[in-house]
Parts: structure tokens; sequence; C-alpha cells
């Protein structure tokens, strides 16, 4: 069981970079492409939500196909971060009752992904080849 779990490690981490990419994405495209629609309201570009989404349409992107996959999570990660921080610590200290706990995790997710890599099902393994 053990070496079954060691093979597929490596696998599960390129899983669980797409599709934590594809729901990052999601935001990115809710806010600056209105898909899906009424996922967010309204903004400016030149706001916070506007910088966000565009980093989390870029970094979204980027994740899923796997190119410049480190730096990529790195740049979301801080985002997250400076997000939950700004956003929800505000409204008090437990991210259950700040409503800040989604942003959290992402937050560590892609600072998981930035250090460990994109795992092997990725374009930045295709490059270094």
């Amino acid at each position: 069981m053990e070496a079954l779990a060691q093979s597929w490690a490596p696998r599960l981490l390129s899983v669980l970079r797409i599709m934590s990419g594809l729901l990052l994405l999601e935001h990115g495209t809710g806010k600056w492409l209105k898909f899906p629609a009424g996922a967010f309201p309204s903004f400016t570009a030149n706001s916070m939500a506007g910088y966000a989404g565009a980093i989390e349409l870029v970094g979204g992107l980027l994740l899923v196909v796997s190119l410049f996959t480190r730096p990529a999570a790195f740049v979301v990660s801080g985002m997250c971060a400076v997000g939950y921080f700004l956003a929800h610590a505000p409204n008090g200290f437990f991210p259950i009752l700040n409503k800040g706990e989604l942003i959290a995790l992402y937050c560590f997710v892609f600072l998981y992904i930035a250090a460990a890599g994109p795992g092997p099902w990725s374009l930045d393994v295709l490059r270094k080849r």
C-alpha cells in the first residue's frame, strides 16, 4: 500500500495543481469575463478586485497549463494572503466566522505547489527535457 501511495503522489500533485488552477481561473473569468454570469458584482479595473481578478485569470491559466508554475503559484499564494488579511481578518479572528476559510486554504495550497513544483504532468517538465 505504501509503494502504491508513493507512486501516485507525484501524479496527485499534478491533479491538485490542475484542479486548484481551474477553481482559481473561475474566479478570474467571473470577474473579468463575467463567466459564469452573476458570479461577482461589477468592479473597476483599477481596484483591488480588478487586480485580484487579473492575477486569478493569468495565474489560474498558468497553473492549469503548468507554465512557470512555481513563480505563478507563489504570486497567487501571496495574493490570497493579502486578500485574507485585507478582506477577512478585520471581521474576526476565526476564518469560519470571517468567511475567509476558502482563501486561507487557497493560500496554503498554492504555497505548497510553489515549493513542491508542478508534478509530472506539466509543460514545465516538458520544457526542461
